[in-house]
């Protein structure tokens, strides 16, 4: 049985999905991963999802204001064994849900060209290429995303 919680990036179960993150991008992005680091730091990130299944963590996610209208979506991974399953939708939906109660009305993200799998999840999810912001901006590897959210009547 899968359950959500929300928490904050000081979470240990975070915390450690992060670290399995944080070694599976260093593998996919080589020599690029340190300038991706810099800025998914676990700072000020003061909403963050954990999926659980039972009582084990196996996805998270977490959102940063971007501006006035904007969350931006960071750290979403989803731990190997689950993935094909809809976990990272489920984790997405409920960052969606989350922004919309915050009072924000779209969100964005980055992902890397070398992350065929996170590109598809956002397209699945009616997520729109844009032209990549902020310090992704000219990053040859870098692919920008945003939707514009609703709520569901």
């Amino acid at each position: 049985m899968t359950k959500i919680i929300r928490t904050n990036s000081k979470h240990q179960d975070f915390i450690g999905l992060v670290k399995q993150l944080d070694s599976d991008l260093a593998e996919k992005d080589g020599e690029e991963h340190s300038f991706y680091a810099q800025f998914n730091t676990l700072t000020s990130l003061n909403n963050v999802i954990v999926l659980y299944d039972d009582d084990q963590p196996i996805a998270c996610g977490a959102l940063k204001v971007f501006n006035t209208g904007s969350m931006e979506i960071k750290r979403m991974y989803t731990i190997p064994k689950y993935r094909g399953k809809g976990i990272a939708t489920k984790v997405l939906i409920g960052l969606e849900n989350w922004t919309l109660e915050l009072g924000f009305t779209s969100c964005l993200l980055e992902t890397g060209k070398r992350q065929p799998e996170a590109i598809a999840l956002y397209q699945k999810n009616n997520y729109q290429r844009i032209t990549n912001y902020g310090q992704y901006a000219g990053i040859e590897n870098s692919v920008c995303f945003e939707k514009q959210l609703s709520k569901k009547t």
